[in-house]
């Protein structure tokens, strides 16, 4: 269990975190950009550390400043919540190089999951049920029309569209 964790997040997302680290016993720390200094998930928090500008690409997307933050704070860990970093690969590298634990999937499993094709066969090698589809990226629209015709998905839109183009002809 951990004492502190850094929560790189904000907003709804990031006090959702820090209920749950308060019934844990878990001390937070709180990262936030100037335009958020008043919110609610900096005030909750038991620490609050200003990471960059209000863009969100200075502030919570800076992963530079996210790990300065964490090692000033001296934290076990990063909850990225999710959006922002928390499918970042590279984030997670850099959170395990640190010795800091990223709380969420391993750079391994990001990677594989990121990708919707390689995402698809993995699930496919552990023998997970996947939903009906092509064998990889469709390229034209002939093997779009022969997939969906093969998972038996309406291959002509043509119909449906000119139905909604003459049901909207009166819309602005």
């Amino acid at each position: 269990m951990f004492t502190k964790i850094l929560i790189a997040n904000r907003g709804e997302i990031a006090l959702r975190i820090i209920r749950a680290c308060r019934e844990l016993g878990i001390r937070t720390v709180a990262v936030f950009s100037e335009a958020d200094r008043n919110s609610l998930h900096v005030r909750f928090a038991d620490e609050a550390i200003c990471i960059g500008q209000a863009k969100s690409s200075t502030s919570y997307l800076n992963i530079p400043a996210i790990i300065s933050a964490a090692e000033i704070t001296d934290v076990e860990a990063i909850h990225p919540g999710y959006g922002f970093l928390a499918e970042n690969a590279h984030f997670a590298e850099i959170c395990e190089s640190c010795k800091i634990t990223f709380i969420g999937p391993t750079a391994e499993n990001i990677k594989a999951m990121g990708d919707k094709m390689n995402a698809r066969a993995t699930m496919q090698k552990a023998g997970l049920p996947i939903v009906p589809g092509s064998p990889g990226v469709i390229k034209t629209k002939d093997d779009a029309l022969k997939t969906a015709k093969k998972n038996r998905l309406p291959g002509n839109h043509q119909g449906c569209c000119r139905r909604r183009r003459k049901r909207d002809a009166h819309l602005p």
